[in-house]
């Protein structure tokens, strides 16, 4: 009998190992088996090995700060009178509307005699007024505001007058807009560093000031153009860096006369004021020179006030606002472009070339 117990416990034996191995097979399947759509395999990626990671700039090259549009669109202020110059006298449409924009075929009166030539480009403005300047550090006449409308295409010639075609407008055309060669402009490009330094020293360079800006607004910020009183004859060139800064605790919209609490009495009693026996716990600073002044060493008469403080404070830092760069110079003007902004900047304001 022993002999056939021994097959007997080696046939149960193998028979359980053949059951574990199925099982097991079917609990975990080969890999080519999951599916792979599974919702758990698919936010499981594989692992790889982790390092420092290096982000690489789509371009080293510096942008520019503004684009054609604006550049062309911004306007200046002239110092020398415009000579004769070609206006636009006529349109296809003018019996239907009196402005023109992109697109509009209007008529010029200049032809083959004042030199027109097919295919010719031109810059479309309007005169609006001249300036003077209101601030003691440039006084006289600044220049003529030219608004810069858009520009035109010269389609046909003939000897007196012009067919042309408004390529791109900035603003409604009017019959009698000026004419000009178009300028040549190219756009400053950005600055490297990110952060604007809100409390840097005074560079010692050509100080101004913000006199106005495109389109009468007077709180600007950041991609705002604006007209500054310093031009070629303050050695300012087109791409300088300036900037934009007033003086301490100045720049409200409001004047306020913000005491900061109450003065003491003895009646009344007035529950909302919290004031009696001739003092408030709402009551101003006593100040030794003012408290002292009866040899009883009482604190009364004026009290220390805010005013009163900055009234006797040494001279104080400027606060930087924003920063603007030039985009075109003239006589004694220029135009530039605010490319950073702290907080809202306004006309009036003082500029520094960087």
């Amino acid at each position: 009998m022993a002999p056939f117990q021994l097959v007997k416990t080696c046939f149960l034996s193998l028979f359980c190992l053949s059951v574990l191995a199925i099982t097991a097979s079917s609990q975990t399947p080969p890999a080519s088996s999951i599916p792979l759509n599974d919702p758990f395999f698919s936010v499981m990626p594989p692992q790889r090995a982790t390092g420092p990671s290096v982000v690489v700039p789509e371009s080293s090259h510096a942008a520019p700060v503004v684009g054609s549009s604006k550049l062309f669109c911004a306007g200046y202020i002239r110092y020398a009178r415009f000579p004769k110059t070609p206006e636009i006298v006529g349109a296809e449409q003018e019996q239907e509307k009196r402005t023109f924009s992109a697109g509009d075929f209007v008529y010029l009166n200049a032809g083959s005699q004042q030199g027109i030539k097919e295919d010719q480009h031109f810059e479309i403005v309007r005169p609006r007024g001249d300036l003077k300047g209101v601030y003691r550090q440039k006084k006289g006449y600044l220049g003529t505001y030219v608004q810069e409308l858009g520009q035109l295409q010269v389609l046909k010639v003939m000897e007196r007058t012009s067919l042309a075609q408004i390529s791109f407008s900035c603003g409604m055309v009017l019959l009698g807009d000026l004419i000009v060669p178009v300028p040549s402009r190219v756009s400053p490009l950005q600055r490297a560093d990110a952060n604007l330094d809100r409390f840097q020293d005074p560079s010692g360079k050509q100080t101004g000031r913000l006199m106005m800006a495109n389109d009468t607004h007077e709180m600007l910020t950041r991609n705002d153009v604006v007209y500054i009183d310093l031009g070629a004859e303050d050695k300012v060139i087109t791409g300088d860096y300036l900037t934009i800064s007033r003086p301490l605790g100045t720049g409200n919209l409001t004047q306020i006369d913000n005491e900061e609490a109450y003065h003491g009495r003895v009646t009344g009693f007035e529950s909302n004021r919290r004031k009696g026996g001739g003092f408030s716990i709402g009551a101003q600073r006593a100040k030794d020179s003012t408290g002292f002044v009866l040899a009883d060493g009482r604190y009364r008469y004026k009290p220390i006030t805010t005013k009163e403080i900055k009234g006797h404070r040494p001279p104080m830092p400027r606060k930087i606002v924003g920063e603007m760069v030039i985009i075109d110079v003239q006589a004694r003007t220029a135009t530039a472009v605010i490319t950073r902004a702290v907080m809202e900047v306004h006309t009036g304001d003082w500029v520094e070339v960087r």
